[in-house]
C-alpha cells in the first residue's frame, strides 16, 4: 500500500483530453448505406457511441447528398477533432474545412456540399 502523497503525474491526468475524431457512421439498410458524420471519442466502435451529430452523408444518391452543420465541424475541429480521410473530404465540399484553415466563422445553418445542390434545391415534380 503507497504511503504519501500522490504522484504529481497522476494528478495532471484530465478525462478530458480524450482523443476525438469526426467519422462515418453508417446508417440504412443492408446494400443501402447512409452515413452520419459524427463526433466520437476513438476508441469507441464505428457504430457504437458518439457525442454528436455533425451532419449526414448519403452516397447512393446522385449526385451524393450531403449536409454538414459547418459551425459545428469547425467547432469540433478547433477543439483538436481529428477528421478520417474521408470525412476531411466531404468537409472540403461543404466548405468548413476552409472556414477552419482560414479561422473564420461559419454561417450558423446547416450547408450542403456541391455534390448535393441540385438535390436540395429541385422542387416538387412537374406532374404533381
Amino acid at each position: 500500500m503507497p504511503v504519501g502523497p500522490p504522484r504529481a503525474d497522476a494528478l495532471d491526468k484530465d478525462d478530458t483530453d480524450v482523443a476525438v475524431k469526426l467519422r462515418l457512421m453508417r446508417m440504412g439498410k443492408k446494400k443501402q448505406p447512409t452515413y452520419r458524420v459524427v463526433a466520437a471519442d476513438s476508441r469507441s466502435p464505428r457504430n457504437g457511441r458518439f457525442i454528436e451529430i455533425v451532419g449526414t452523408y448519403q452516397p447512393r444518391l446522385d449526385p451524393s447528398g450531403l449536409i454538414i452543420d459547418n459551425a459545428k465541424a469547425v467547432d469540433w475541429l478547433r477543439k483538436g477533432a481529428r477528421p478520417t480521410d474521408r470525412v476531411e473530404k466531404l468537409l472540403r465540399i461543404s466548405g468548413a474545412w476552409e472556414h477552419f484553415e482560414q479561422g473564420t466563422e461559419p454561417p450558423d445553418a446547416p450547408e450542403q456540399g456541391a455534390a448535393d445542390a441540385s438535390v436540395a434545391t429541385a422542387g416538387p415534380p412537374a406532374g404533381s
